[in-house]
């Protein structure tokens, strides 16, 4: 969820410059270059994720001829300046860049130009050249920024941008009308800071901000003051309240997430069959100030203006028929297929109408980003990540209609101009040299037990085929270890952490809700929670007894009925996977209560494995055998039980179950994920009530 408080159009003195002297004391040009990237793409009301770019003109030796030349230095294709390294840089002799305006043959041929820049290319750098490098090589300074500042581009997509632009910076700042990205704004670009020697910059019609410096610092300190500026103008003509103020009460937080557990599931269900789908929440308050408003449906259709916003949200979102003042939840989820069939129906007619004869087939017809009146909204995409940043960009688009219906009109990018950026060949292009999806891409999986030898390294198998996963837990010390780790590997997004005890039938309930706020629903549940304990039978008390069925059966029953719930009510593929034990199906001395938790275990499974299997949710068992390395219950007094019940030393274990298996191979934790990744993945998909041991070869444990 997203619950930032900060507003993204800044007041005057939010944007004090970060340029430390010091700090940049010794740098080479391309390092300041990389310098002021970071510092820029840091604050996201100066430029969005993956948005703006960068250049610096440097001089540099020629590899081929050792004489001086002018190398550019531009962010390249994909890539976000608040995180890029210097590989992230596009390098191109400029000389060779103005040489392409002798082979430019007209608009309607610009995107030749793309490959013909690949030509240019300095030093055998791989990193392929953007399409705003025309933008950046034809400006005749030597550092420019390219942003998107709300604040500026509330002003540029304002009916009398213009105007306002010429009012607020007078002779400082030029204005160009809206054109595609491409060499022809270059060459138009260039041109205006040619015949205006005195500009600081020029804003683009609905697009954004071209700034520039005679240095790193000067060109970065240039930006912020443009951007400060058009915040403090902004902030000091704001007429009413915004987007007609406020009509609709906003649900308690509470009532929100309720809404929230129950909406994500169903939606997801619905717009995910042919691709699967992770969601985002956004209740921040500049999301709940919009979705409470007046002009919440009037604004939400005139779509978004700036490029890099509808690339991301699509040309428009889908407000969800839900009124706040009167929350009937049944009535929502009863009328959410009608809203997405007019949505889609609406979208192919815009394709249509807007199709050339060179254009890509049409995408997913479903909305990406989701309007709740009163509650917030909620994006969905392949991965947290895009979700995540679909809503960002969403929250960037609400804050330029604000800003520009509180000072003028707010002017959306006409509709075949929006389609010719989305349907680019261009795009099109990028988009079809993304890597294959991995094969769990989309897909939600919980873990229980996730702290844990097993659980944690199921949960690096799920996540490395591109899972997002939510670690479950009692210790939270070690949970909140695990995931520390694991998000610096996979990326914070892709995996959360919530701490539970799974004999708590209310605990179980409310971490299932968690994971739905999380991700918005799940397709993955690996119950993996355990204990161990040993007993001679007669020594055996009812407490030892009764605790090794609230943890191994009734913890299991309640995990997996609270997965089910939520499985069947997305109504998609499904797949249920226990971690077991071998002790299931081939009983231990001194540990009776254990072993007939595991067999519980066992056929609790085979009974979901019938009632799931028509609704498409598989349920399957990995059954594991002596697990010793990494495993916190064997770490413990279990550890010294299974000694003395071998009468062995502890030290002695391993050797000892390693030598008793057929294969004479220890079983690793890695071991056991391979399996539970085989049950969680399509790979099994005609498996169901199925049981593989990972035991290295127990004759006693034979299922057949």
């Amino acid at each position: 969820m997203n619950e930032r408080n900060s507003p993204v159009i800044a007041s005057a003195g939010d944007l004090a410059s970060g340029w430390d002297d010091a700090v940049v004391a010794g740098m080479r040009p391309e390092q300041l270059l990389l310098h002021r990237s970071h510092l820029l793409g840091a604050d996201k009301r100066i430029t969005n994720f993956g948005g703006g770019n960068t250049s610096a003109k440097i001089p540099m030796t020629d590899p081929l001829s050792g004489a001086q030349v002018m190398v550019l230095w531009v962010k390249g294709s994909g890539g976000d300046l608040g995180s890029m390294n210097l590989d992230g840089f596009a390098t191109l002799y400029l000389d060779w860049l103005e040489r392409l305006k002798a082979r430019y043959r007209g608009e309607e041929h610009e995107d030749e130009m793309v490959a013909l820049m690949a030509h240019c290319t300095f030093n055998l750098n791989g990193r392929a050249a953007s399409i705003d490098t025309p933008l950046h090589a034809f400006i005749p300074h030597p550092h420019v920024d390219h942003v998107h500042p709300d604040a500026v581009i509330a002003i540029a997509a304002a009916r009398r941008g213009r105007e306002l632009v010429a009012e607020i910076f007078g002779e400082e700042i030029g204005w160009l009308a809206w054109r595609r990205p491409g060499f022809e704004l270059g060459l138009r670009l260039g041109a205006l800071a040619l015949a205006q020697p005195g500009l600081r910059g020029v804003v683009l019609e609905a697009h954004g901000l071209f700034s520039w410096g005679s240095n790193a610092k000067e060109c970065y300190e240039n930006t912020l003051a443009i951007v400060r500026r058009a915040n403090e103008w902004l902030g000091g003509h704001e007429a009413g309240p915004p987007f007609g103020g406020r009509i609709r009460p906003h649900l308690d937080g509470a009532a929100r997430e309720a809404l929230f557990a129950a909406l994500a599931p169903v939606l997801r269900g619905k717009i995910g069959a042919a691709e699967s789908k992770v969601a985002h929440l956004d209740t921040s308050p500049a999301i709940l100030e919009f979705v409470c408003s007046a002009r919440l449906r009037e604004l939400a259709q005139q779509g978004t203006s700036c490029p890099d916003h509808f690339l991301r949200t699509k040309i428009r979102p889908l407000v969800l028929p839900f009124d706040p003042a009167r929350p009937d939840l049944p009535a929502l989820l009863n009328d959410l297929e009608p809203a997405l069939e007019a949505y889609r129906a609406d979208y192919v007619r815009y394709y249509e109408r807007c199709k050339r004869a060179s254009s890509p087939p049409m995408r997913d017809p479903n909305p990406v980003v989701y309007l709740i009146p009163g509650a917030g909204l909620l994006s969905f995409a392949r991965d947290k990540a895009t979700a995540r940043i679909s809503a960002e960009f969403y929250g960037n688009a609400i804050n330029v209609m604000r800003g520009a219906s509180a000072v003028d009109s707010y002017v959306a990018l006409p509709e075949q101009e929006a389609f010719d950026i989305e349907y680019w060949l261009l795009e099109e292009a990028k988009l079809g040299r993304l890597p294959k999806p991995q094969s769990l891409a989309g897909r939600i999986a919980l873990v229980t037990g996730g702290a844990g030898g097993i659980g944690g390294a199921v949960a690096v198998r799920l996540l490395a085929e591109g899972a997002c996963v939510v670690l479950a837990d009692m210790d939270r010390q070690a949970l909140a270890a695990t995931a520390r780790t694991l998000q610096a590997r996979f990326g914070a997004d892709a995996v959360a952490a919530v701490t539970v005890d799974v004999t708590d039938e209310g605990a179980v309930t409310e971490a299932l809700a968690r994971t739905t706020l999380q991700f918005g629903g799940l397709d993955i549940l690996v119950s993996n929670a355990g204990i161990a304990s040993a007993a001679a039978f007669e020594e055996t008390e009812l407490a030892l007894w009764e605790k090794n069925l609230a943890v191994l059966a009734t913890g299991y029953f309640l995990v997996s009925r609270a997965a089910y719930r939520i499985m069947l009510r997305q109504r998609l593929p499904g797949s249920i996977v226990f971690v077991g034990s071998k002790n299931a199906l081939a009983p231990s001395a001194n540990a009776a209560a254990y072993c007939t938790a595991k067999a519980a275990e066992l056929h609790l499974a085979r009974c979901l494995a019938l009632e799931g299997a028509p609704h498409g949710i598989r349920v399957n068992v990995v059954n594991p055998d002596a697990v010793l390395r990494g495993s916190r219950i064997w770490s413990g007094e279990w550890r010294a039980e299974r000694a003395r019940a071998y009468h062995l030393k502890e030290e002695d274990l391993e050797h000892f179950y390693r030598s008793r298996s057929l294969l004479r191979r220890e079983v690793l934790p890695e071991d056991v994920a391979e399996a539970v990744y085989f049950f969680a993945s399509d790979r099994s998909a005609k498996s169901t009530g199925n049981i593989l041991n990972v035991d290295a070869g127990n004759a006693a444990a034979f299922t057949r």
